[in-house]
């Protein structure tokens, strides 16, 4: 009673794309992977805007660093 045999899943397959048709199931399919590559894509992209923050802000102390010693 607690698991599903494989004839339930494809019962339950049969009856998605009756209902819904293939078509439907596939725009609904590149929808979701448009979604996903977008999601990654800004992940990444704050990735980026992070390590770039994180390189600047290290060039900054470095040239702190050095008018500190320069002016001693």
């Amino acid at each position: 009673m607690g698991t599903f045999s494989i004839w339930h899943w494809i019962v339950v397959l049969l009856v998605i794309v009756l209902l819904f048709g293939t078509k439907k199931l596939r725009n609904a399919g590149g929808d979701l992977g448009a979604a996903i590559r977008s999601f990654k894509k800004g992940l990444n992209e704050g990735q980026d805007e992070q390590q770039g923050k994180l390189e600047s802000s290290s060039t900054e102390a470095k040239s702190a660093d050095q008018q500190k010693s320069a002016s001693k």
